[in-house]
């Protein structure tokens, strides 16, 4: 009497922190794990973020959401999103908090299956416990795959830092006068550093709202529009 042989079945293993994955072993494990909500790979190694406070990592969100959300509102031609996987590279899938991308003949596009593939212009990251890994391997990430600016809230530190790339390396922007820092490649996306760090949104949003009045954004309109239109 002939014996069945059994092929053993193969399996995706779940997401672990610590893996080193490539980007579709990366995929095929996160998708197969639908309750988690956030992990990442960078530099071929998978990060899972742990429970979010809401007054370290909840409130600051919801206060870059809304600022960059208005900009995005009176702005055609740019997106906003809200911790949505990149496909940067071979070994970086990043799961940023927020970015800003150009539509048209930007950095970035939309993928056949929903995913942003390539450099998005700006990217923001709410640093609490991940500050080791924001401002060291993910920033190197970004600066090499060319994120134009990159916004850092260290939220344990009481700072905001926003860089700019410029010849291949990131400087720090500074506020001006009255304590405000103005996007160089976004015209109008400002912001009111202090107003944010002590939560006042009212103030950030008008800020944001004088920007958006310049002449500078309004040509900067002018300019996607007529993108778009070509």
């Amino acid at each position: 009497m002939s014996q069945t042989i059994l092929k053993p079945q193969k399996t995706i293993p779940p997401l672990e922190n610590g893996d080193r994955l490539t980007c579709l072993e990366f995929e095929q494990r996160y998708e197969q794990m639908p309750h988690v909500k956030k992990a990442e790979l960078i530099e071929g190694i998978v990060y899972m973020a742990s429970a979010l406070r809401i007054r370290q990592h909840g409130n600051p969100h919801a206060f870059i959401i809304t600022w960059l959300g208005t900009y995005w509102s009176i702005t055609p031609g740019v997106e906003v999103g809200d911790n949505c996987t990149v496909r940067l590279d071979a070994d970086n899938e990043p799961q940023p908090d927020a970015l800003l991308r150009i539509i048209e003949n930007g950095q970035s596009i939309i993928s056949e299956d929903d995913y942003v593939e390539g450099a998005p212009e700006l990217i923001v990251e709410i640093s609490a416990s991940t500050a080791s890994i924001d401002l060291h391997d993910k920033l190197k990430v970004y600066r090499r795959n060319q994120v134009q600016e990159y916004l850092v809230w260290r939220i344990y530190d009481g700072e905001f830092d926003w860089f700019r790339l410029r010849e291949g390396k990131y400087i720090q922007l500074q506020p001006n006068e009255k304590g405000v820092i103005c996007s160089e490649y976004f015209p109008g996306l400002w912001l009111d550093r202090t107003a944010l760090l002590t939560g006042n949104l009212a103030q950030v949003l008008a800020t944001l709202q004088e920007g958006m009045n310049s002449s500078e954004h309004q040509n900067f309109v002018k300019k996607l529009t007529a993108k778009s239109d070509s």
